[in-house]
């Protein structure tokens, strides 16, 4: 069995995607102001700066950098996924649960990826926000509204129609295999 290890870096940048048990949910999308919420208040008690991230309906992607004397990024995803939990189901949206009586919405891991520097993280930035794309969610990345690449845009830091002119090259960049 391998033992995977995480990579404990205070200070550290990461790249994570975080899926719902039932990947036919479109959970995240209906209730994004929930997830944006839970997102506000963690990072209100530990803070951390989004980088970059987009919300897909079963699964998020996005990079976080957290404080300089700050490894801890296990249970800031712990609590991001528990508050969106809570609220949910506080609206009422059925959550199943599984035999212990805890709400089986997420998948009980997650995937992490240590970014090792500026070319990393320009290729999982571009992952992230060309991801609805290659989802066949949308033709461009920027008809995605739930994604930082509106930001990015509004910033002067990527183009309006980047990704969209065919010739982003997103096998390049990002999770293998995704």
């Amino acid at each position: 069995m391998v033992r995977y290890r995480r990579n404990f870096i205070p200070g550290g940048t990461f790249f994570f995607t975080l899926t719902l048990d039932d990947r036919r949910s479109s959970a995240l999308v209906d209730h994004v102001a929930s997830l944006r919420a839970a997102f506000r208040e963690t990072r209100s008690e530990r803070p951390f700066s989004i980088d970059a991230i987009v919300i897909l309906p079963d699964h998020l992607h996005t990079i976080l950098t957290l404080p300089p004397d700050d490894a801890d990024f296990s249970n800031r995803l712990r609590r991001i996924k528990g508050r969106f939990t809570r609220s949910i189901v506080a609206a009422g949206v059925p959550v199943s649960s599984d035999h212990r009586g805890e709400y089986s919405l997420w998948q009980k891991r997650f995937w992490e990826h240590t970014i090792r520097d500026d070319r990393d993280f320009e290729r999982c930035v571009d992952y992230i926000h060309y991801n609805p794309v290659k989802h066949r969610l949308v033709a461009t990345p920027s008809e995605w509204p739930f994604s930082s690449l509106h930001r990015y845009i509004r910033t002067g830091i990527l183009a309006p129609d980047w990704g969209g002119d065919g010739r982003a090259d997103h096998r390049n960049f990002g999770e293998r295999g995704d």
